[in-house]
């Protein structure tokens, strides 16, 4: 489905919780969508802000699903624990969240579910000189079929990957190598995705693989907006 622009910019707030030296692909991002945002690590600041944007990153501490480390690298538990605050307040006041690669994971982590440490298929998703492209499925009736329909070219940095799901979450979205790369609660407006739509915005993305044009990062970015514009 190609890309329509809105009429006007979304009028939202969108909080990211996160280190700002490490956030500058979703402010800009965001920037492009109209939307307002602060990146921030202060949890109590949130409640005024309309959407929660859960960032990509390092790895979760491996103690937060019942493990010892076995493969997880780059931790940061202080913004580990920031960012379970700021989903858990979000949650609680039904807002609309959106989680990219370690977002989706702590999307996952916070219902009950496992992360696979570190995943066989790693050398076909890890970030190397940069993202790795890849063909997807999508869920028929899902709100990404909605948006894209049922195949879809994504891009990808991780390795890792969600595990058993959390209570209430259900996978719409996979690699052909069947790795879990989209979720969404069954009640609650929290989604998540394992790939990048930050990194695919025609404006400002300098790398495209030949071939085939992966996913257009507006498309679900405006989805998001759009559900925290209305009050979702």
């Amino acid at each position: 489905m190609p890309y329509q622009k809105p009429a006007a910019a979304h009028p939202v707030k969108i909080a990211i919780p996160g280190r700002a030296k490490d956030t500058a692909n979703y402010e800009n991002a965001l920037r492009c969508m109209g939307a307002g945002y602060l990146t921030t690590l202060d949890t109590d600041c949130l409640a005024a802000y309309d959407g929660l944007l859960l960032p990509g990153g390092g790895d979760i501490t491996p103690a937060f699903f019942g493990q010892k480390n076995h493969g997880s690298r780059s931790i940061d538990t202080e913004l580990d624990i920031i960012q379970f605050q700021a989903l858990e307040l979000f949650i609680r006041r039904k807002r609309p969240v959106l989680g990219i690669c370690k977002g989706m994971q702590i999307i996952n982590v916070h219902f009950g579910g496992t992360i696979t440490q570190h995943i066989s298929e790693a050398a076909r998703h890890a970030w190397e000189q940069g993202d790795k492209y890849h063909p997807t499925r999508i869920q028929p009736g899902s709100f990404l079929d909605r948006l894209y329909g049922t195949s879809l070219l994504t891009n990808s940095a991780h390795h890792q990957a969600v595990d058993a799901l959390g209570s209430g979450l259900h996978a719409v979205q996979h690699a052909d190598d069947r790795i879990i790369e989209g979720i969404v609660h069954d009640t609650l407006p929290v989604f998540g995705v394992q790939w990048h739509p930050e990194r695919l915005f025609p404006d400002f993305t300098a790398r495209m693989p030949a071939g085939p044009a992966p996913a257009d990062g507006r498309i679900l970015f405006g989805f998001f907006l759009a559900l925290c514009a209305a009050g979702a």
